[in-house]
């Protein structure tokens, strides 16, 4: 039985988060594992209130999870402040465990902050070199780039700059938000790869959280990272058009139960 664990924020109305990628595992019959760094009062309308879990604690959840159990892939999501950035790093190069999947998590889709501002730089400068994949959105890229990503000429220009600056081995910059079809790009530092979807506005409720969980589940079983990257892609896109549109009263969530 593969594994994985899951180092994020909770997300109490179960569309993303910690419940959307522990759902996500078990489509990709793994393991799941979860370290919660961060608590969240939210629903599918947006986030009300953020509490996050003392970097202290964090540690000790980590430590009682690498103690006993073998980790094959990691997914890191929302960690919140300075010192949980700082904590999750420290953590990553010590065990040196493998297949590390990033979705940097700094904004919620409704505007709310979910890193604490002096932490993006330590993020840059401590966790993306260490992690397999990082897989930025449009507003995220533009944050840790400093550049205004708006369309797939300047996702490109982010990717190479967040492999050039942070050291990142490969990026996939989410472009669920663009006008059109729904684009991503993935750079490995050698050429780019174009992921072209049709564009679907509803169900979109924990969409990141369970791209990057599915890849760090695919990576798990053994898939080859661009293969597992496909293959989560697909497994969003049957997710939205299967969504629960009678759960919720904003962005509905998406359906984890579609096989893989």
């Amino acid at each position: 039985m593969k594994t994985v664990l899951s180092i994020a924020g909770s997300d109490p109305s179960g569309g993303a988060g910690i419940q959307a990628d522990l759902k996500t595992f078990c489509a990709y019959k793994v393991y799941g594992m979860a370290v919660i760094a961060s608590l969240t009062s939210q629903n599918t309308v947006g986030v009300q209130d953020v509490y996050h879990v003392p970097s202290t604690f964090l540690v000790k959840q980590l430590k009682a999870i690498y103690e006993d159990v073998r980790i094959d892939a990691v997914k890191i999501g929302m960690l919140g402040t300075l010192e949980n950035v700082i904590a999750v790093s420290q953590f990553i190069e010590e065990t040196k465990v493998p297949n590390v999947v990033l979705d940097p998590v700094l904004i919620s889709g409704s505007g709310t902050p979910l890193l604490e501002e002096d932490a993006v730089q330590i993020l840059k400068d401590t966790l993306l070199n260490l992690c397999t994949i990082v897989t930025p959105n449009l507003v995220e890229a533009s944050i840790l780039t400093g550049m205004k990503v708006t369309d797939v000429s300047s996702m490109k220009e982010a990717a190479a700059a967040l492999f050039m600056k942070t050291g990142a081995k490969n990026v996939l910059i989410k472009g669920g938000h663009l006008e059109g079809k729904a684009v991503d790009i993935f750079f490995d530092g050698m050429k780019f790869e174009i992921y072209e979807a049709p564009k679907i506005q509803k169900s979109t409720h924990g969409t990141g959280c369970t791209l990057s969980s599915a890849i760090a589940a695919g990576l798990a079983r053994g898939f080859e990272l661009k293969d597992s990257v496909s293959k989560a892609k697909g497994y969003v896109l049957s997710g939205i058009k299967s969504g629960f549109d009678d759960i919720g009263k904003g962005s509905h969530p998406l359906n984890h139960f579609v096989p893989i």
